[in-house]
């Protein structure tokens, strides 16, 4: 196993957990209006938001900083029914993926509650539109689209140097010319493996005693792209 495979390992071994503080959220064209419109909270129409995008697109980062702003208790898609006797007045909640199976009517009642005056306010997250959920329930569509609705798109080249900047500026790590501009060209779109990359390239960087060069993350994008295929 090479150094740098070694590295790599240890990197993922460490279990990077996702870093979801305000603070750390790159904003771009890809999800500024998604931003603005999870901060104007609690003017949302509807009691409710809908956050649509792809995969890597931050819906779950906003999720989370939506969270920790109004302690929001996190719900289930498929046992929504279930949860409801434990929402209050005033409570605010969290459902994410609801495009991947949710509990209809336990949804179509929450957020019938949340549209009323009971103080309740609701964040869903999904992938696809609500047309492509496959909703058997016609009142829950009704109220899904008339809800709020903001759109994220896969993170942007612009965004993702914002996050390589950062990471790298607040590690100290040394870089060769170019070596952001070639990671950019050849990387997978998500915020999260810039993470992953950036930790693996400061530790061999730090057992090199010497600056990241092309050489290097050219190495580290085989191994974690290898890796996450395996996995």
């Amino acid at each position: 196993m090479s150094a740098i495979t070694r590295t790599a390992q240890l990197a993922l071994d460490l279990s990077l957990g996702p870093d979801y503080r305000a603070e750390s959220f790159a904003v771009s064209e890809a999800n500024a209006s998604a931003l603005a419109l999870v901060n104007r909270w609690p003017r949302w129409r509807q009691g409710h938001l809908l956050l649509i995008g792809p995969a890597a697109s931050g819906k779950t980062h906003l999720a989370e900083m939506w969270r920790a702003r109004t302690s929001a208790s996190r719900i289930d898609r498929g046992a929504v029914g279930e949860a409801l006797g434990g929402i209050g007045r005033g409570a605010s909640v969290v459902i994410e993926d609801a495009d991947r199976g949710a509990d209809q009517e336990g949804l179509f009642h929450l957020l019938n509650r949340a549209a009323g005056d009971s103080g309740v306010t609701v964040l869903i997250t999904a992938r696809r539109p609500v047309a492509e959920w496959g909703l058997t329930l016609p009142d829950l569509v009704s109220r899904l689209n008339a809800a709020e609705a903001a759109g994220l798109k896969e993170p942007d080249d612009a965004l993702l140097r914002q996050v390589l900047e950062k990471l790298f500026r607040d590690r100290r790590t040394p870089l060769s010319a170019g070596v952001v501009e070639y990671i950019l060209t050849r990387m997978e779109r998500s915020v999260d493996f810039a993470r992953r990359l950036v930790a693996v390239l400061d530790n061999e960087a730090l057992a090199k005693k010497g600056p990241v060069t092309r050489g290097l993350a050219r190495d580290a994008l085989a191994v974690l792209s290898s890796d996450d295929a395996e996995g």
